[in-house]
C-alpha cells in the first residue's frame, strides 16, 4: 500500500519539485497540495493523507499552528516539517505541536525520503544537525528538566504506552496495538506525564532519549 502524501508550501515551484521527486518513488502517492494552512486543513477529510510535508512560513497560519490543528483533528496523520528554518525555537515548537519529523530544505533528497518513510511507520525523524538541540537540552545542567519521578513509578501498561508515544504513535494507533480504547490510552498518557513531570510531547521524547528508551 502506498503512503498518501500532502504537500503544504506557499511556493508553487517548491511543490512542483517535490511532486516530481516523490512521484518517482513507487511507495508514495500525492493526494493533495495546499499553499495555505487553511487549504491543508480543509482538505484533510477529502484526501486522508498519511503524511503531510509542512512548511513553517505560510501566509495565513504558521506551519506550527497548522500542525497543532491537524493533530487535533486527525491525530493519526503524521507531519514532517520541511522548512528553511533551522533554529531551535522553530524546531522545538514544531515538535511540541506534534510533528514527527523535521528536515531543512537544504537537505539531500535521501534525507527527506527517509523522514517521510519514518513518519509513515510511526517513528520520529530529526535531521542530524538539528538533533543537537535535543542533546544539548538534555545534558547541559542549566537546561535539563527537573525529574521528580522515575520509570519505576510507572505501571507495566504505562511503560508500554510510554514507549509507543515516544516512537511517535498516535492514541488511536496505541489503542489498536494494545487492544485498549483510545480513552484508556489518553488516561495512561495523562498519568505518565504527571508521574514523570512532563508537559509536552517534546518533553516526553527528550525524556525517552535520555533514558535510552528510544534513540535520536
Amino acid at each position: 500500500m502506498k503512503t498518501r502524501l500532502m504537500l503544504v508550501d506557499d511556493h508553487a515551484v517548491v511543490r512542483m519539485g517535490l511532486r516530481m521527486m516523490l512521484e518517482s518513488e513507487k511507495d508514495f502517492e500525492i493526494v493533495g497540495e495546499a499553499e495555505t494552512a487553511s487549504e491543508a486543513i480543509n482538505q484533510l477529510s477529502r484526501t486522508s493523507p498519511d503524511v503531510i510535508l509542512m512548511d513553517i512560513g505560510l501566509p495565513d497560519l504558521s506551519g506550527i499552528d497548522a500542525t497543532r490543528e491537524i493533530k487535533r483533528l486527525r491525530p493519526e496523520v503524521n507531519v514532517v516539517a520541511l522548512t528553511i528554518h533551522e533554529d531551535e525555537e522553530y524546531f522545538f515548537k514544531m515538535l511540541e505541536a506534534g510533528a514527527s519529523g523535521y528536515v531543512p530544505k537544504r537537505a539531500a533528497p535521501e534525507e527527506l525520503l527517509t523522514a517521510i518513510r519514518a513518519a509513515a511507520s510511526g517513528e520520529v525523524y530529526l535531521y542530524p544537525s538539528l538533533a543537537k538541540y535535543l542533546v544539548r537540552d538534555y545534558f547541559q545542567p542549566g537546561q535539563r528538566m527537573k525529574e521528580t519521578s522515575s520509570l519505576d513509578e510507572l505501571t507495566p501498561r504505562e511503560n508500554e504506552v510510554l514507549v509507543l508515544l515516544a516512537d511517535g504513535a498516535s492514541n488511536m494507533e496505541i489503542a489498536d496495538k494494545l487492544s485498549i480504547s483510545p480513552k484508556t490510552v489518553a488516561r495512561h498518557r495523562e498519568n505518565i506525564m504527571q508521574k514523570l513531570n512532563l508537559h509536552t510531547r517534546a518533553d516526553l521524547v527528550k525524556y525517552a532519549i535520555r533514558k535510552g528508551i528510544i534513540k535520536p
